[in-house]
């Protein structure tokens, strides 16, 4: 799966609702394993000790692992409609528990499906969502004559500036979507006439969804 894109969040995110005097609070965290992913479940259920649910589902990029829990909530009403809801939202690589303080007002499988539902579509909705690419660190060194040919190409492809230094020569520090890396190189070549000093640092995965094209 390496080098394909995702969506995450960058941060974790809480929203909370009342539900017939019963109340969801929804938890979501970026997590990278099964350990993480269980830690964090762990570590909400330990701040709602009180609480008569904790449901949760977790999606990882890694062997496509996918879990939930109902935690005591009937079949079907729970996990898998929380689930349901970050395979919707396109997210990988996350985990969302919904913590439930029952008010002593029954829901329903119908109510319940709704309510959890409800509450991790919420969390999602207020959580900052990176698109993940595979980005190569590509470092330029030009001559200040051809600063402005590429200052005028790079805006066309999906590049992230990290640094640049102005000094004897132009040194610009960038990072580049792997799948855009050798046709940004080709034409930098071209409108340099190979003048353009190119080196590639080890590729990763960074957010691109303000530079997205």
């Amino acid at each position: 799966m390496a080098n394909e894109d995702y969506f995450t969040i960058s941060a974790p995110a809480e929203t909370s609702f009342t539900e017939k005097k019963s109340e969801f609070i929804g938890f979501l965290s970026p997590v990278n394993s099964n350990e993480e992913a269980v830690a964090f479940i762990q570590s909400v259920k330990a701040k709602h000790r009180k609480a008569k649910h904790h449901v949760y589902a977790y999606i990882l990029r890694d062997s496509n692992i996918t879990r939930y829990s109902d935690d005591g909530e009937p079949q079907g009403t729970a996990g898998i409609p929380v689930l349901d809801v970050l395979q919707k939202q396109n997210l990988t690589n996350i985990c969302c528990v919904v913590v439930r303080y029952f008010g002593g007002v029954l829901l329903g499988g119908g109510g319940l499906v709704r309510a959890y539902s409800h509450s991790a579509a919420l969390t999602c909705n207020t959580a900052k969502i990176q698109h993940m690419y595979f980005g190569t660190p590509l470092t330029l060194k030009m001559d200040y004559s051809l600063y402005g040919k590429v200052s005028y190409c790079l805006p066309k492809y999906s590049v992230i500036e990290q640094n640049s230094h102005f000094h004897s020569e132009v040194i610009l520090e960038l990072l580049v979507r792997n799948d855009q890396l050798s046709a940004l190189q080709n034409e930098l070549t071209e409108l340099s006439g190979g003048k353009i000093q190119m080196s590639c640092g080890m590729p990763f995965y960074a957010d691109f969804s303000d530079v997205f094209r």
